[in-house]
């Protein structure tokens, strides 16, 4: 199948991955509402005006390499004015303390709403939406406000605090095309399952959702089945215990989890499916789905594995779109929440360009090079904004975009392939830099 037969014309394809391509995903008005409900709007005319800024925000992410005054020259988001001079970074760094992270904030949860239920909707299994949710952290830059604000690891005695304040994140998107559905934030200290708590009543009806087996907190689950069709798909822990009361095939039970739990029902209704996986040993799920003919256990088996496309979109955002950089780049929390709210944008916003190609070629979104299609809307943003751009070097950018899309296509994913998790570099010999290192000198 010709990848760029298939997209229509390549130049077509090209404005649609520009700035004003991506805009078009986001409507006017959900920014404009965004500023007017964090009170941001302002009559006062400036170069960097509010809805400018949350594109550049939302740029920073796209481009990590680039400083922030190089975005906004590069995309042209300052309004021009009469002497046509530069904007000054102090003004870029007013302007972003002016905005907050509220609109960032109010905007990714108005438009992640709406891209993973359409999203989620076009990809499902046995009638039910599928969701992976997992957990993660984030390095930011050791400010005392980041540190106070966020902490960080402290392993006691000489070791210390961690080099780095870290942030706790815990994200839920749809499992077939990695379109966050949300995504929230906090110090350290909060715990994933905590934060995590926040996602269980947003959870659509005719879902389920798959999880990490440290997220096996019963009376989570056992709210979030409770209406609408909802379900979990987990494996257990060594601790967990049940009780069988039916066999429904081979190595596959009907059981009742204990809940022990005051407020809750004695037991709660479960599924407990044995199976042995390439690799390991036996290993256990558990689920809420309990019946047997409607959803198949090898069917489940295959599926609860597709919840390592979040360990994969973890993956994508920190090696790829932060190009493993030590910290994000934000030294007040403020900074840091808007940063974070505009690389979950950022993040979307490719995604939404790769499943559209996907549709466009009748292959499933997981098929299209995340790291490919973001390279493309780097290339193309940055060739589309630059107005000192030469007319003469235009086929050559074409060209290179048309051989860009070629190579967007993956292979189809073999099954059965195992890699157990192992330290890939070694450690530095150095003795680590920490900050009561620095506040002993």
């Amino acid at each position: 199948m010709a990848l760029d037969k298939d997209i229509g014309d390549v130049s077509d394809f090209l404005q649609t991955l520009s700035l004003e391509g991506l805009k078009s995903h986001v409507k006017p008005e959900w920014i404009e509402e965004a500023l007017t409900w964090a009170g941001t709007t302002s009559i006062r005319k400036r170069r960097l005006p509010a809805d400018q800024v949350v594109w550049l925000v939302i740029s920073m992410a796209l481009f990590r390499g680039h400083s922030i005054e190089r975005i906004v020259d590069e995309l042209d988001l300052a309004l021009p004015d009469s002497k046509d001079t530069l904007v000054a970074k102090s003004a870029i760094a007013q302007a972003r303390q002016r905005l907050s992270h509220q609109p960032l904030g109010w905007l990714f949860e108005t438009t992640a709403a709406e891209w993973s239920a359409r999203s989620a909707n076009a990809h499902r299994w046995r009638g039910l939406r599928l969701y992976g949710l997992d957990g993660t952290t984030l390095r930011v830059p050791d400010s005392k406000e980041n540190r106070e604000e966020f902490g960080g690891q402290h392993a006691g005695g000489e070791r210390g605090e961690s080099g780095y304040p870290l942030v706790r994140v815990v994200a839920m998107m749809a499992v077939r095309s990695h379109v966050l559905s949300h995504f929230r934030f906090g110090a350290y200290a909060i715990g994933e399952t905590t934060l995590a708590r926040e996602l269980w009543d947003d959870v659509p009806e005719d879902s389920l959702v798959l999880v990490d087996r440290g997220f096996l907190v019963k009376k989570d689950l056992y709210n979030l089945e409770r209406s609408r069709n909802r379900h979990w798909l987990t494996r257990t822990k060594v601790n967990t215990r049940w009780s069988i009361i039916e066999k429904l095939g081979k190595d596959d039970y009907l059981a009742e989890l204990e809940l022990h739990d005051r407020g809750l029902p004695p037991t709660l209704p479960i599924r407990v499916i044995h199976y042995k996986w390439r690799g390991h040993g036996r290993q256990t799920l558990l689920t809420s789905l309990t019946d047997a003919e409607k959803y198949p256990a090898k069917e489940l088996i295959e599926l609860y594995h597709e919840r390592w496309e979040t360990e994969l979109a973890y993956d994508e955002v920190k090696t790829h779109l932060l190009e493993r950089q030590e910290s994000i780049r934000s030294k007040t929390p403020d900074g840091v929440r808007q940063e974070l709210w505009g690389i979950a944008l950022a993040y979307n916003l490719v995604r939404l360009e790769m499943e559209r190609l996907a549709a466009a070629i009748n292959v499933e979104p997981t098929r299209i090079s995340f790291v490919g299609a973001l390279a493309l809307v780097r290339h193309t943003m940055a060739f589309l904004g630059d107005r000192r751009l030469d007319p003469g070097a235009i086929p050559f950018h074409l060209n290179r975009v048309r051989t860009g899309t070629k190579r967007l296509l993956l292979p189809e994913r073999r099954r059965g392939r195992s890699y157990p998790r192992a330290v890939k570099v070694k450690m530095s010999n150095y003795p680590r830099k920490r900050p009561s290192a620095r506040t002993a000198k």
